[in-house]
């Protein structure tokens, strides 16, 4: 406890680590004092030269550890050695809580600097055992709690870690040294610092923070950096999501989609580049998504392609529901041609035979709570997502309006204003554009008036809209529903 020790005699008790053989009592002494830093009173008044002393106890064990022989056979004869620096580390670390002072003169005095220096050497022997992990967590977890705000420290941790020893420590075989390493990471990264992040020499931080998403998504801290830095540099991510597999790309457009849809606010902080890309990189391999009704998805970087596709579509879904925020969306070049041509397709190869995209009539499954999801079509709900991105891009937008019309998606849609139990709600989704559609413009109205009845269109649907079909003289007539008295 604090009360046991007095911060004029801990110097004195720690210096003797200096000049005698390391013994286990040497351990108890920095012991004492790690315990005495938890007490913030104790922080407050601990003297410089305390410090001082620990920077000069820790320089020695550095250059024991890195003067040991044998040291990646036998670690039993640096055992100590390694139990005094993590010592020394989770005094430091104590020493930096709440406390802007003590982490002015830890950085004045140089502990960054021979930190990084024994986490080097560390990392360089982190096979050797699980002894050195010990060490290298607590070495970490120092330099966190040193950072914590305080800018130059921040800047200083950062300028001697980054690239290379962040990687690497990201890559350690050790949850907690990654999960650590994690959280330096987030502390030190500011805007400015995304932009160096961001280049392309720098792509396999990115990468690996990723690829921690994706296979531990029980870290937070990796979540965080991706939601909270990486998406909200438009340059970051066409460069992380150039240098992906389809695969990791899918991580990232579940994040994507996970930050749009969660909260209140409007403002999710993906900036509309990151928009105006996806929509780019949807319109240029939306073709993929074919090849699972020809089977030619035989490969498994294919349909990983292909799901891509998919994920892109939910997003561009989700990110056009957001008028305010993206609704330039709506003005993207050939966005929305570009979706009905490939809403045609889809449709048209439905309708040809027996395969993937074709409607089925099994609610049965829909209802089933116990069906295994990972069991279902990948392509679940695809077509219907395709009509709600129409239906999303025609909101109040009349050039768009009128060029589904030229497009002939019209008919399209309303050719799906019928329950698929492949697509659930694209009825509802079909309602939604056809009401876009008509909404205050007469030649789209004029159009659905015009056509001639087919069996395959369920107008019966259009009611819901307020609307009804009627037939005069061999044509068809859009009129409004008359409410019953």
């Amino acid at each position: 406890m604090a009360a046991t020790l007095n911060s004029d005699d801990i110097s004195p008790s720690i210096a003797r680590i200096l000049n005698e053989k390391h013994r286990p009592e040497h351990l108890e002494a920095l012991k004492a004092f790690t315990s005495a830093l938890r007490d913030q009173e104790y922080r407050d008044v601990v003297g410089r030269e305390a410090f001082s002393t620990l920077l000069k106890v820790l320089s020695r064990l550095s250059d024991e550890l890195q003067a040991a022989n044998g040291f990646d056979q036998d670690l039993k004869a640096v055992s100590l050695q390694l139990q005094l620096a993590a010592e020394c580390f989770r005094a430091l670390r104590n020493a930096c809580v709440q406390s802007a002072h003590n982490q002015n003169i830890l950085r004045e005095l140089g502990f960054v600097d021979i930190s990084i220096h024994i986490l080097r050497f560390l990392h360089a022997n982190s096979k050797s055992g699980d002894g050195i992990f010990e060490s290298l967590r607590c070495g970490i977890q120092f330099l966190g709690n040193l950072s914590v705000g305080n800018q130059m420290c921040k800047d200083d941790i950062w300028r001697l870690t980054f690239p290379a020893l962040l990687v690497q420590l990201l890559n350690v075989a050790d949850e907690k040294t990654v999960s650590y390493a994690s959280m330096v990471l987030h502390t030190c990264l500011d805007e400015n610092k995304v932009e160096e992040v961001a280049e392309l020499q720098n792509i396999q931080l990115v990468l690996r923070v990723m690829e921690l998403c994706r296979t531990q998504p029980e870290l937070d801290w990796t979540v965080l950096i991706a939601t909270q830095h990486f998406l909200k540099s438009s340059a970051l991510v066409e460069n992380m999501y150039s240098a992906m597999s389809p695969c990791e790309r899918l991580t990232l457009l579940e994040l994507i989609s996970a930050q749009l849809s969660g909260g209140e606010s409007l403002d999710n902080g993906i900036p509309p580049g990151v928009a105006r890309f996806l929509a780019s990189s949807f319109q240029k391999c939306c073709g993929s998504v074919l090849s699972l009704a020809t089977g030619s998805a035989s490969s498994d970087e294919v349909l990983q392609e292909a799901l891509t596709v998919i994920s892109l579509l939910d997003v561009l879904c989700e990110m056009t529901s957001h008028q305010g925020q993206f609704i330039f969306l709506q003005d993207h070049p050939d966005l929305l041609v570009t979706t009905i041509e490939l809403l045609k397709q889809v449709h048209t190869i439905g309708k040809s035979s027996k395969n993937i995209f074709s409607s089925a009539q099994n609610f049965d499954a829909l209802v089933d709570v116990e069906t295994d999801l990972s069991s279902q079509s990948p392509v679940v709900s695809f077509k219907a997502h395709l009509i709600r991105l129409v239906a999303n891009l025609c909101y109040t937008h009349y050039n768009n309006q009128n060029k589904v019309r030229e497009l002939e998606g019209i008919p399209l849609i309303l050719d799906n204003c019928r329950m698929d139990s492949n697509n659930p709600f694209i009825s509802q989704w079909s309602i939604l554009a056809i009401r876009n559609l008509f909404d205050h413009n007469p030649k789209n109205q004029e159009l659905l008036a015009s056509l001639e009845r087919r069996g395959d269109a369920d107008y019966s649907a259009l009611k819901d809209l307020g609307f009804r079909i009627e037939e005069r003289d061999g044509s068809l007539l859009l009129r409004p529903t008359h409410k019953d008295v």
